[in-house]
């Protein structure tokens, strides 16, 4: 029987590898290490799954390493276009964590991101975590101090420039929902067990271009067995605007999704071993 069938189990138990995906937006990704480094809980690890970033993220990530009190892991790969699904793999790969987090390089997260994964982390289940939207103009000065000072907070809270205020206001009591949904799946910010996703094979590669990996393999995450653990109120992160990313290949990902969707199969061929 698996040990985290026990809800009491102690934190220490889980090794959380927190893995970062990021490309070519070095003054994102350091606001999100600082945060990082402020955490409530650490993370076992920190991995950067960075799919092509030129040398200047590479020496921001240098950087980091050298005052970063627990390891901090780039791996990178050739910059053949949008391919978060393979980056993700080989950053899957490298962990020696026994909990994956998921986090994107342009979301700042909470002070108790990772306590609150690691709260919520259950057998038979993912995590999806949620996350606020700030729009272009608070984005430019939002950093770690900006959601750590209550009177900014308030404020933030109040104004016409996010979208989901109310993931602000943390209830740890509030109880968590179990559910099959697809709606709202964001790959940005999820926790799963690294046993579960080894299973089902990690992402799928054939995902090429912006959109549906993450729930594509939700899916298959699914038909395997797991179900969808999410609290309104905990494990949140703050997405940075930027603009939309080009969605040329999203007709093509929606059929991956169809196919998964219709398949009797957990395990997708193109992963992270290739079948």
């Amino acid at each position: 029987m698996n040990k985290f069938m026990n809800k009491n189990y102690k934190i220490e138990d889980l090794k959380i590898s927190l893995i970062i995906t990021t490309y070519n937006t070095p003054h994102f990704l350091e606001k999100v290490l600082q945060s990082v480094l402020k955490q409530t809980l650490l993370p076992y690890e920190v991995i950067i799954a960075d799919d092509g970033s030129t040398e200047e993220t590479a020496r921001l990530i240098k950087k980091y390493q050298k005052i970063f009190p627990v390891p901090l892991l780039h791996v990178w790969h050739e910059d053949l276009g949008f391919r978060a699904a393979k980056i993700r793999n080989e950053a899957i790969k490298v962990s020696s964590g026994n909990y994956i987090v998921f986090l994107d390089g342009d979301c700042i997260p909470d002070k108790n991101f990772i306590f609150d994964h690691v709260k919520l982390a259950e057998s038979k289940c993912f995590v999806q975590g949620k996350r606020i939207l700030l729009d272009q103009k608070i984005s430019q000065n939002f950093s770690f101090d900006t959601i750590e000072s209550f009177s900014k907070k308030l404020k933030l809270f109040f104004s016409p420039k996010i979208s989901n205020r109310h993931h602000l206001i943390r209830i740890p009591f509030f109880p968590a929902f179990r559910n099959k949904k697809i709606k709202g799946i964001k790959g940005c910010n999820m926790g799963v067990f690294k046993e579960d996703l080894l299973a089902v094979n990690g992402f799928n590669e054939d995902f090429l271009g912006w959109g549906r990996e993450d729930t594509e393999l939700i899916i298959r995450l699914y038909k395997y067995g797991l179900k969808r653990k999410e609290h309104p109120f905990m494990a949140i992160c703050f997405h940075l605007w930027h603009p939309p990313q080009p969605r040329e290949n999203l007709n093509k990902n929606d059929a991956l999704v169809e196919k998964a969707f219709n398949s009797d199969s957990y395990f997708c061929a193109n992963g992270i071993i290739k079948v």
